[in-house]
């Protein structure tokens, strides 16, 4: 039995595995992957992926840490800032990870090797950009069909599509799914319009109807099948042409563009950005920041303008997905756009409740934006505002945080609708809230509003 202290993640592939060791995050190739190693290595496929920048790169050591009898060497890979999930990413992140997939694997193919999975999980954002990051998903090409071409399409293809045909944002789907959403179910759950695509009915329907007829009948020598190698090249070609159709339309939620408006206040906006700069440049310490509820990134942006690498979070699909749209455009490199609602944040999942951390877990940052947030969480969400501080506390040593009073407009539209059972939400109750994990460091109210700007340090 495996002792051996792998990540809990690490445990599908023989191989190898991740592990961390004295703080450093170390990948040990064992020996029954040697020879695709090698070839992978020597052939020049590793170096050309690397050098265009869609492989993580990696640092080769010839020391068995672990005195692993299965060792055969060891690749310590660059650091992540933060490792995300597909169900935090948006419409166009998941698309762009497809089509990433797809280039690694045609880019394989012309050193004679192939990718053996195609998940989601072998691509993370690093350095402004998505990027394939397991190395050992390389193997040594033969001309037999597919083996992760199923997988592709249940984990890129079929929410892909559903998100499309819909017009909806579904990223959910992949949380209930994670290993991919069955071919069966994503064939009912696609319009019947679909199957008019050749390449939608290729994907998915007929697909679906072959996976369910070679599980009924017996597979005798089916892998032994011939699949020519320019045929494969005519499948990701297929494959590629689907993707790149794909789209989510530009449609404008509830608070899609609401600092636009914002900035239309009396220089509410410019203000708020003026306060925050005087502050953030205060804090030279200050490196990483988890900005929370985003929206489109305006202080995101700020925050990677002083060379801070900022995680940009908000439960709205399309603002992060414009985000993202945003990044791509312009080359921004410290910026990672993800989906996430505060009131639901990514649980723990897979194996035991360790394959894949929570957001908090993962999340380890210097500070903190929490900017016109509190009260969707207090007032919309009904959180007390005690939770909220411990969430906050349990991140970031420093907190940047707005009060939003009663009386903001933004608060009353939330009040619309719903009895006011909110007695303790004042700034006396936010600050008895918040005063056992914190001190206050700064306070201003920021000019042309009633909002409170708080710099609180965790005690």
């Amino acid at each position: 039995m495996n002792q051996l202290p792998n990540h809990p993640a690490s445990y599908r592939d023989p191989s190898g595995f991740i592990y961390t060791h004295q703080g450093v995050l170390y990948r040990q190739v064992n020996k029954l992957y040697k020879e695709n190693f090698e070839l992978f290595i020597n052939s020049g496929c590793y170096q050309k992926l690397a050098d265009d920048g869609l492989l993580i790169k990696h640092e080769q050591h010839d020391t068995n840490i672990l005195n692993s009898e299965d060792w055969f060497t060891t690749l310590q890979p660059e650091k992540l800032n933060l490792v995300s999930y597909a169900y935090e990413w948006s419409f166009d992140m998941l698309k762009d990870a497809a089509l990433l997939t797809l280039q690694v694997l045609k880019r394989a193919l012309q050193f004679g090797l192939i990718l053996k999975d195609a998940t989601p999980y072998n691509i993370q954002w690093h350095n402004g950009q998505l990027m394939f990051i397991d190395t050992l998903s390389f193997e040594q090409y033969e001309e037999k069909p597919w083996i992760a071409y199923r997988q592709f399409c249940e984990c890129f293809v079929a929410p892909l599509l559903i998100m499309y045909y819909t017009k909806r944002p579904l990223q959910q789907l992949m949380l209930a799914w994670p290993d991919g959403i069955p071919l069966d179910i994503a064939a009912t759950m696609l319009p019947r319009k679909s199957r008019f695509s050749i390449h939608t009915y290729l994907h998915i329907h007929l697909h679906a109807k072959v996976s369910a007829k070679q599980k009924t009948a017996s597979q005798g020598d089916s892998n032994k099948e011939v699949f020519a190698k320019s045929k494969l090249e005519r499948l990701i070609n297929s494959l590629e042409i689907l993707v790149n159709k794909l789209q989510i339309p530009d449609l404008e939620s509830t608070w899609s563009h609401y600092y636009r408006e914002a900035s239309q206040r009396d220089g509410y906006l410019e203000a708020k950005k003026d306060i925050i700069n005087d502050w953030l440049s205060k804090l030279p310490e200050v490196k990483t920041v988890a900005d929370l509820g985003a929206n489109e990134g305006e202080f995101s942006k700020l925050a990677a303008a002083k060379n801070i690498n900022t995680i940009a979070a908000d439960f709205d699909a399309y603002c992060i997905n414009n985000l993202y749209r945003h990044i791509k455009k312009n080359g921004v490199k410290n910026i990672q756009p993800l989906i996430l609602d505060l009131s639901q944040p990514s649980p723990a999942n897979g194996l035991n409740y360790a394959e894949r951390s929570t957001f908090s877990q993962r999340l380890q940052v210097d500070m903190i934006f929490a900017f016109a947030v509190i009260h969707h969480l207090a007032i919309g969400k009904n959180i007390p505002l005690e939770k909220i501080a411990d969430f906050f506390g349990g991140i970031a040593p420093y907190l940047l945080i707005e009060f939003v009073p009663k009386q903001d407009p933004k608060t009353q539209i939330l009040l619309q609708h719903k009895k006011d059972i909110y007695p303790h939400y004042t700034e006396a109750g936010f600050l008895s809230a918040f005063e056992p994990l914190y001190n206050v460091e700064q306070k201003t109210i920021v000019p042309h509003s009633d909002r409170i700007l708080f710099l609180l340090k965790r005690k």
